[in-house]
């Protein structure tokens, strides 16, 4: 295994962080378990969560996905060995069940002692922000749209106030970022430079062949204010194994049995997925392999996060640590990059 650390800090943690977020849904819990006891073992040794998981949301599996990971923890004692980041979510009609508030004070002690009680832990690593409280363009909206009827007010600094109560506590150590947009993310610097508040040392968002418009904006933003991006779905909702295009794919695969998640199953995005399998298949390497590999070696790229149904999928997605692309592919992987940009946002 590769490590890095995380911005600002000096935790050290994998180059591959371990997903979780089918557990409690398309995985048991004893599945949850031999992922975790997999990933361990491979030198893996940071896990994200979030309370929102498992996905796809609904009241019945709310946090289930926190609980499996606690119950992991008080079996097998490993959580000095774990750096854990969890998230709070974002305010919205798919997460009425879990709170109306967005980021208040309120909403954000009750979610982090609630994750703490689940996780059976008394501090978190890493916590962040799911998804921006404002109405902007995220989840694979291309463009951004002015909503003059949004009620939202300017709370940055609220926010970084807040959070900063909260570790001075103990309860959490860091705070990150996830599914933000350039102006958000640099409104929480720009508070945290000016107002001595605790800063955003990562932001979590979709990273991969098919979706990399972070290049545009936000990879600058990483590199010169130092934070790191925690890159979620390299895989492309497995999309990226190719499996789909081979007809391989088993019928517990995430879009055969969620459909409705079609984010990265474009015309579009199918075509240039059948370019990146064959530059795959030209080189000796998977699709899958190769996909994360890309991801692994960006140089903004804190840690991938990736997830598995299945220990055969997980074992061959930790090991693409040990593959460099050559100038070539990389140069291959451009060109398609060039002439089918972003088909999946």
């Amino acid at each position: 295994m590769k490590y890095t650390t995380l911005p600002n800090t000096d935790i050290k943690v994998s180059k591959i962080c371990l997903g979780t977020m089918t557990w409690g849904n398309q995985n048991t819990q004893d599945e949850g378990f031999a992922q975790m006891d997999l990933a361990l073992d491979k030198g893996v040794n940071f896990f994200d969560v979030a309370e929102l998981y498992p996905v796809p949301a609904g009241a019945k599996t709310y946090a289930e996905t926190e609980r499996i990971i606690g119950n992991w923890f008080a079996k097998t004692g490993n959580r000095d060995k774990v750096v854990l980041a969890t998230k709070i979510a974002g305010p919205g009609d798919y997460t009425a069940h879990i709170r109306t508030t967005g980021f208040s004070k309120q909403a954000l002690n009750e979610a982090v002692d609630n994750s703490l009680k689940r996780l059976q832990t008394d501090y978190i690593d890493l916590y962040q922000l799911h998804w921006p409280e404002r109405n902007t363009n995220t989840f694979g909206v291309r463009d951004y749209v002015h909503n003059t009827n949004d009620g939202w007010e300017d709370n940055f600094n609220e926010i970084l106030h807040n959070l900063d109560e909260i570790i001075k506590s103990g309860k959490i150590k860091h705070v990150g970022l996830s599914n933000e947009k350039a102006w958000g993310t640099m409104r929480y610097l720009e508070e945290s430079k000016h107002n001595n508040l605790p800063k955003m040392i990562t932001i979590q968002n979709a990273y991969s062949l098919l979706c990399r418009p972070f290049e545009g904006d936000l990879a600058e933003i990483a590199h010169r204010e130092s934070i790191g991006l925690l890159a979620y779905s390299p895989m492309a909702f497995g999309v990226l194994s190719g499996k789909y295009i081979k007809g391989s794919a088993a019928d517990n695969a995430r879009l055969k049995l969620f459909p409705r998640f079609s984010r990265y199953s474009s015309d579009q995005a199918t075509e240039a997925t059948k370019r990146y399998l064959q530059i795959a298949e030209d080189n000796g390497m998977s699709l899958a392999q190769m996909s994360l590999a890309f991801v692994n070696q960006r140089p903004f790229v804190t840690s991938s996060i990736i997830g598995a149904t299945n220990i055969e999928q997980l074992e061959e997605n930790i090991d693409s640590i040990n593959i460099t692309l050559s100038d070539d592919v990389l140069k291959a992987i451009n060109n398609v990059h060039a002439a089918i940009p972003n088909p999946a946002t």
